[in-house]
């Protein structure tokens, strides 16, 4: 049953310490960018002493690179959740990989029915040569190309990607009743599915982080606009979802705010995060 919505003009007066950022159509602009408003925003809950942590769907590299710009100091976690690397000590936290006797098979499959696959090991993604690059990051410096996978599963991957709605679609006839989690992700029109671990979420990552940093989940505020960001913004105190996300994702949470165009991150901080600091400060 969806969440109930809270009337939006009200302030959730709730102490936040952690706050947990999605990044593609949340914290990123359409064009990849970090705006003005949300850097702002970012580091004025840093110097309220909030912590801030990256929790995304990407590889280590992006996450990484946008931490160290933004002044952030916490592990990213990557991959759905399914890594998370300290990436000041350039230490893996925690590591949930696909089991070796399930990805083989799917990557056997996918290469025998040449549909478009990638997966991600040794901290890189790897796809066909000569595959059609569905997305712009596909072909950027976190992406190598082979002409097979296999050779890459010496050791379990951390997960795979199966790209287009005809390749989802035969995975799921194929291997849907594996214990495995798929995790479906819509972009405009383009459809993929990602095959983890089941025990590998973003919101098992974020209660682990926090049970680090003796964060309790109710000082957390969580910021997404997926399907795979949805249990962990129920598990956060105070999950928002962003206007661009899925009509199901916002019905799922209680709070909605602006798009990933329109400073929507900045505005969650500012409204659920440093709204209290600023009144306590002013009645000071």
């Amino acid at each position: 049953m969806p969440a109930r919505r809270t009337d939006e003009s009200r302030i959730v007066n709730q102490p936040i310490d952690l706050i947990a950022l999605d990044l593609d159509g949340t914290l990123l602009a359409p064009d990849e960018s970090v705006s003005r408003a949300n850097r702002a925003a970012i580091g004025r809950a840093l110097a309220a002493g909030i912590r801030v942590v990256l929790v995304t769907g990407r590889g280590v590299d992006t996450p990484i690179t946008i931490s160290r710009e933004l002044g952030l100091n916490l592990p990213v976690i990557c991959c759905h959740g399914a890594l998370t690397k300290d990436f000041g000590a350039d230490k893996t936290l925690a590591h949930i990989p696909v089991p070796l006797q399930y990805a083989k098979p799917l990557v056997e499959f996918a290469e025998a029915e040449k549909l478009p696959v990638a997966i991600y090991a040794e901290e890189l993604f790897w796809r066909i040569s000569g595959g059609h690059a569905y997305m712009q990051d596909m072909r950027g410096p976190g992406w190598r190309e082979v002409d097979s996978l296999l050779p890459l599963l010496g050791g379990a991957p951390t997960f795979i990607r199966f790209l287009g709605e005809d390749a989802v679609k035969a995975l799921m006839r194929r291997f849907g009743d594996l214990p495995l989690n798929f995790r479906y992700e819509t972009w405009h029109d383009f459809v993929e599915c990602a095959v983890l671990n089941r025990d590998a979420s973003k919101k098992t990552a974020l209660s682990r982080l926090c049970a680090d940093f003796q964060v309790l989940p109710e000082r957390v505020l969580a910021i997404g606009d997926s399907r795979n960001d949805v249990p962990m913004l129920h598990w956060a105190g105070i999950g928002v979802a962003m206007a661009n996300a899925l009509p199901e994702v916002r019905q799922a949470v209680a709070h909605v705010t602006a798009s990933n165009e329109a400073d929507g991150v900045a505005l969650a901080i500012e409204r659920f995060a440093l709204a209290g600091i600023t009144d306590a400060k002013q009645s000071a």
